[in-house]
């Protein structure tokens, strides 16, 4: 038999803290009044890693008559907060689960009240919708089409969870490298090779920050960025969990998008699953694993379906931080303005997550710092280097922005 792990990390929508001493109970779906696993959060809102039987590994490695994952139902209750139970919680073999969740506080006066998410099958193992064909790059005109002068990564996107013209279909305001993460967790298998991983994920921020780019739906009267439904968009599934191999990718690469010569939009780049619906002038899911099985690079994944015009952009434009990355890492050694940001930050950071040693502010990377630095990626899931590189400074960011934001207004 072959095991996945489960993580969950439980934190408050009221001021994005941490949760500790919440209960977390794991039963499998065909056996739901049967406890598999209970135990509560840390410091920190984290569960250890919960080890949990998954189906072979050649089962997400080939389109087969088997379903790759296995699923479970995870509940969560906290004093104070309303319950949650998440049904169809997806686990892959070899590979860690995160599931993220924001509690909401009780209502004064309501009893046990639970708040459900069912997440429905995999899109490479369900039946969706096929993509819309689009042209991958949008007509710009004298008409306010184009609301951007460049590309900028989003901190929010607003996901319309249904289809465009479906007005009961709820919108959710989701930060950007979230979306991506859950987008691509729901739509390729962790288990696939980090560079078709890679190819994938430059695939949907790509297409997504076309969307945001060209103001698509906003300029066709709607109040969202994105939707949900696979026919005109990516699947995007509220409550699901995502996989640490893909979340590492992601706050690695988030900035990054496809952009052809001459043309400042990121290109709009479509796929399809390549067995069930096939699409040959896109990228098939199922080739890009294959081909990165042959050992071809994203990059060149991403050029053996779209041309040889295709290349990899970025943008250092990034809404909803405090200020954008040094440029190189900060180690111990390092000194100055930037420095002494990321300490106050971690400072702000530490009043939530006890864990987090205070330090003094000095603008100097000495061994506090650097001791500060792995405490704090040793919760978010960043290797424990100590060092301040692309994914950890941003990720102080958005924690710093998170706890800081809703401090203002309490």
């Amino acid at each position: 038999m072959e095991y996945g792990k489960l993580r969950v990390f439980v934190t408050s929508e009221r001021d994005n803290r941490p949760i500790e001493g919440a209960v977390v109970r794991i039963t499998n779906e065909n056996a739901p009044e049967n406890t598999i696993e209970q135990i509560q959060t840390d410091s920190s809102g984290k569960t250890v890693d919960i080890e949990l039987p998954a189906p072979p590994l050649e089962y997400s490695m080939e389109p087969v008559a088997n379903k790759p994952y296995s699923e479970y139902t995870i509940y969560i209750e906290a004093p104070g907060y309303e319950s949650v139970e998440i049904s169809g919680a997806e686990i892959l073999p070899g590979e860690i689960a995160i599931q993220n969740k924001s509690l909401l506080p009780e209502i004064t006066g309501e009893q046990n009240s639970v708040e459900f998410f069912v997440i429905p099958d995999h899109t490479l193992w369900g039946n969706y919708p096929p993509k819309i064909s689009e042209s991958e790059i949008k007509p710009i005109t004298d008409t306010g089409e184009i609301v951007l002068s460049r590309v900028v990564i989003p901190e929010y996107v607003v996901v319309h969870d249904g289809p465009p013209n479906d007005a009961s279909a709820e919108n959710y305001y989701v930060r950007y490298k979230d979306y991506i993460k859950n987008v691509a967790s729901s739509e390729i298998y962790a288990t696939w090779p980090r560079e078709t991983i890679i190819a994938n994920i430059l695939a949907i921020q790509s297409f997504t920050l076309n969307r945001v780019y060209t103001e698509f739906y906003r300029n066709r009267g709607y109040d969202f960025t994105i939707t949900s439904s696979t026919a005109y968009d990516h699947k995007w599934i509220p409550g699901r969990n995502v996989f640490e191999s893909i979340s590492e990718v992601v706050d690695n690469i988030f900035t990054e998008f496809l952009s052809r010569p001459n043309v400042t939009q990121p290109i709009l780049t479509q796929y399809c699953d390549g067995k069930r619906v096939t699409c040959p002038d896109v990228m098939s899911q199922w080739g890009s694993k294959n081909l990165g099985d042959r050992g071809y690079s994203a990059i060149d994944i991403l050029k053996y379906y779209y041309g040889n015009t295709i290349y990899i952009n970025s943008t250092e434009t990034i809404s909803g931080i405090p200020s954008s990355w040094p440029g190189t890492d900060l180690l111990i050694g390092s000194r100055g303005d930037k420095v002494r940001q990321l300490q106050n930050q971690l400072n702000v950071i530490a009043k939530g997550y006890p864990l987090i040693p205070l330090i003094t502010a000095d603008g100097i990377y000495g061994e506090a710092t650097a001791n500060a630095v792995r405490v704090f990626q040793g919760i978010f899931d960043l290797p424990q280097t100590g060092v301040t590189d692309f994914p950890t400074w941003y990720k102080i960011s958005e924690i710093y922005v998170g706890v800081s934001r809703i401090a203002e207004y309490v």
